[in-house]
Protein backbone atom coordinates (compact mmCIF):
# COMPACT_ATOMS: atom_id res chain seq x y z
CA UNK A 1 0.00 0.00 0.00
CA UNK A 2 1.58 3.24 -0.66
CA UNK A 3 1.37 6.35 1.95
CA UNK A 4 0.50 9.71 0.29
CA UNK A 5 1.69 12.85 1.86
CA UNK A 6 -0.51 14.72 -0.21
CA UNK A 7 -4.25 14.17 -0.59
CA UNK A 8 -5.51 16.34 -3.65
CA UNK A 9 -9.36 15.81 -2.79
CA UNK A 10 -9.27 16.83 0.71
CA UNK A 11 -7.18 19.86 -0.20
CA UNK A 12 -9.87 20.74 -3.24
CA UNK A 13 -12.92 20.94 -0.55
CA UNK A 14 -10.49 22.45 2.28
CA UNK A 15 -10.40 25.41 -0.29
CA UNK A 16 -13.62 25.50 -1.57
CA UNK A 17 -14.89 25.80 1.88
CA UNK A 18 -13.45 27.94 3.07
CA UNK A 19 -13.68 30.41 -0.41
CA UNK A 20 -17.43 29.68 0.11
CA UNK A 21 -17.19 31.10 3.83
CA UNK A 22 -15.24 34.12 2.83
CA UNK A 23 -18.03 35.40 0.17
CA UNK A 24 -21.19 33.99 1.78
CA UNK A 25 -22.67 37.66 2.59
CA UNK A 26 -20.96 39.45 -0.18
CA UNK A 27 -22.50 41.07 -3.59
CA UNK A 28 -21.00 40.41 -6.60
CA UNK A 29 -18.99 44.08 -6.66
CA UNK A 30 -17.32 42.37 -3.32
CA UNK A 31 -16.89 38.84 -4.92
CA UNK A 32 -15.44 40.24 -7.83
CA UNK A 33 -13.12 42.34 -6.09
CA UNK A 34 -12.32 38.81 -3.39
CA UNK A 35 -10.94 36.72 -6.75
CA UNK A 36 -9.19 39.63 -8.31
CA UNK A 37 -7.28 39.93 -4.83
CA UNK A 38 -6.23 36.39 -4.14
CA UNK A 39 -5.21 36.20 -7.62
CA UNK A 40 -2.40 38.48 -6.82
CA UNK A 41 -1.49 36.36 -3.69
CA UNK A 42 1.41 33.95 -3.68
CA UNK A 43 0.33 30.40 -4.93
CA UNK A 44 -1.58 28.23 -2.27
CA UNK A 45 0.41 25.61 -0.65
CA UNK A 46 -1.32 22.88 1.39
CA UNK A 47 -1.59 22.90 4.85
CA UNK A 48 -0.70 19.76 7.19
Amino acid sequence: MIKKDFDAVKFSRQIRDKISNDIADMDYKQIKEYFANRRKKERILPSH
